[in-house]
Order: C-alpha cells, then sequence, then structure tokens
C-alpha cells in the first residue's frame, strides 16, 4: 500500500507533524555530487535540458538527506525559450537573453512549446519512476510578471524598470505579452504534472516593490488565470505560489484571490502575522534565513524554534525564504532536518 506524500498532506490542509520539508534550490553548488555532474555536463542550461542529467541531479538531495519533496531541476527561463528566444547563462552573471519591447515575434504554437519543453517533461517521468512512492515530485515555472521582468530587460535585477515602464507605456502591448505568458506557463504546469508531478510551484521572484493596483494587475490576476487554467486540465491540482518579498497586505490579496493552495513566504515575513492572517486561507511555506543556514549553530537552532512555534497550528511546509546559498555547509543543511524532524 503506497504511503500518503507528506508534503501533499499540507496542501490538503492536514497539519504534519513534524512538518515536510525541502529547500529551494536543494539541488544546486553546495553539494559535491552536484558540482561533480555539472563539470562533467559542462554548463549548467546541458544540465537542464538532459532529462538524465536534470533527473540525476533532482535525486542527489533526496538521496543524502532524505527530503520530503524533490523539485525537478529546470530554470524558469524555459518558458522564454519556448517561445523562441535564446537564453544564455554566464559564470558569476547569470541569464542573459535578448530584450524585446513587443510581443509581435513570440512563438504561438502550442505545440512547438511542448516540442521544446520536452526534456523537462522526460525528466519528471525519470525522476517519478526512481523516487521513494512517500516523496513529493514538484514542478515549477516563473509566474508572468517575473518572466516578463527578464523578457523586458534582457537580464534580472534592474528592479523591474524595463517591465514597468512597458506596462505604464504601452498597457495594450504589454497586456498580449502577460497573456502570452500566462498561456505557456499555464501549458507548462499542466505538462509536468502529466508528466508525473504531484504538485507545481509558480515563483513569482520579482513581486516586490510593486504598489498596490500594479501588484494586482501584474502578479495576482495572471497567477489566477494559471490555477484556473491548470485546474481546468488537471483538476484538483496542488499548486504553491512564491509572490517573494510581497507586503503583508499583498499576501493577503494573492491567498484570497488567487486559488493556490499554498503560499511560500521569503525570508522577510513574520510567520507569527502568516499564521494568523494566511493559515486560515492556505498552507504556509518557508521562511529559514539561508544566510541562518550557513551560520548554523544558535542562528539555526533559534530560526528553526521560531518557525515551528509560530506555525504549529497551521498547515505548513518547512523551507527557506529563497534558494539555498552556494557557501551552505553541508553538516548544517544535516542539522537543519534534524532539528525539523525532531520536532514532531
Amino acid at each position: 500500500m503506497e504511503k500518503k506524500k507528506k508534503l501533499v498532506e499540507t496542501l490538503e490542509r492536514k497539519i504534519v507533524a513534524p512538518p515536510p520539508l525541502w529547500m529551494m534550490r536543494q539541488a544546486g553548488r553546495y553539494l559535491p555530487e552536484y558540482r561533480e555532474t555539472r563539470s562533467k555536463a559542462g554548463s549548467f542550461w546541458k544540465m537542464c535540458m538532459s532529462p538524465e542529467l536534470a533527473a540525476d541531479v533532482t535525486i542527489q538531495p533526496v538521496e543524502r538527506f532524505g527530503f520530503d519533496a524533490a523539485i525537478i531541476f529546470s530554470d524558469i527561463l524555459v518558458v522564454p525559450v519556448a517561445l523562441g528566444l535564446s537564453v544564455t547563462f554566464e559564470e558569476g552573471v547569470g541569464p542573459k537573453l535578448s530584450a524585446i519591447d513587443s510581443a509581435g515575434g513570440l512563438q504561438r504554437d502550442r505545440v512547438k512549446w511542448s516540442q521544446a519543453l520536452g526534456p523537462v517533461y522526460e525528466a519528471l517521468r525519470l525522476v517519478r519512476a526512481r523516487l521513494p512512492n512517500d516523496t513529493t515530485l514538484l514542478g515549477f515555472a516563473g509566474a508572468p510578471w517575473t518572466l516578463a521582468s527578464y523578457l523586458a530587460a534582457g537580464r534580472g535585477g534592474d528592479d523591474q524598470k524595463a517591465a514597468k515602464l512597458w506596462a505604464y507605456r504601452d498597457p495594450a502591448g504589454f497586456k498580449e505579452l502577460a497573456d502570452l505568458l500566462v498561456a505557456c506557463v499555464a501549458e507548462h504546469l499542466a505538462a509536468q504534472l502529466r508528466a508525473g508531478a504531484d504538485a507545481v510551484q509558480i515563483f513569482d521572484s520579482w513581486a516586490s516593490g510593486l504598489p498596490p493596483k500594479a501588484f494586482d494587475q501584474w502578479v495576482v490576476e495572471p497567477t489566477k488565470q494559471i490555477v484556473a487554467r491548470v485546474r481546468a486540465e488537471i483538476p484538483g491540482a496542488r499548486i504553491i505560489g512564491f509572490p517573494r518579498a510581497a507586503t503583508p497586505d499583498g499576501y493577503e490579496r494573492y491567498a484570497k484571490e488567487t486559488g493556490v493552495d499554498a503560499v511560500s513566504l521569503d525570508t522577510a515575513a513574520n510567520m507569527d502575522w502568516a499564521a494568523r492572517a494566511l493559515g486560515p486561507l492556505v498552507a504556509l511555506q518557508g521562511n529559514l534565513d539561508p544566510v541562518a543556514l550557513i551560520a548554523g549553530g544558535r542562528a539555526l537552532a533559534e530560526g528553526v524554534d521560531d518557525i515551528l512555534r509560530a506555525t504549529r497550528d497551521v498547515p505548513f511546509i518547512f523551507n527557506l525564504g529563497h534558494g539555498i546559498l552556494p557557501e551552505t555547509p553541508i553538516a548544517h543543511v544535516e542539522e537543519f532536518v534534524r532539528l525539523v524532524r525532531s520536532a514532531g
């Protein structure tokens, strides 16, 4: 008889003790086995788009630490590739692509989307076949606002200025882009669920710094549309949303209006507040400071204790407030797992 997946139970609004545990970017450079695979592959992008390599690195942290979930090794910028754009990754710099100011030249053929993203779905099938039955498999995609920020600037990290200017100056043109991204992201998430994912996460990594009206228009509404489209194809699809660094009011509107099953919170979010304000609406996920994980010792223990205390009466998935950092000691991750698991 198949054991229940703890993370899936949490998304079904059950309180599980100890809570399920995984880490964003858990397949990454802090792991020696990842670095070895990366060296053999020759590039980050080759690993993403080679199903066997992507499956191997997806499973590595689960085998080492026994996490309750594996998240497929991929990247949010596979969606721009499906739309016909070229993406490159430079060491120490990050992703680069040609900035656009119109959606006119983007690929709209869903069959070609599926062909371009086929390696991701094959990797999911390979991982599903190798994972323990009680380990949740997660797929993911970038949210339209975050993807639009990359597309408008050709890179990340410009405070979303290029995307904001496009949206303010040419709202009709920007809406055309957003609608296309909604369709492609929804298709990608549904395909990942069909390929074996138990749940998916929508990463809105650049959701911070938006005025309330813009947050509703560019973050909440597109996510709501994606959730509805995915569930029209996959009834009951389990979806986690991560509007990183939203305001408390923004998190509340996101939780109330998008339809996601869980909201992931960034490092700065107050978990006592989140349990009171969001806990009755959605499951919570987060939000240990990745730097506290590097520090270890008292900072790590107190961080874990504070979060567990705040979330003891709500459905909760333990995670970081953002991705694990490359310099994180393996021993600290092992201690993190021990602290969380011993709390039950």
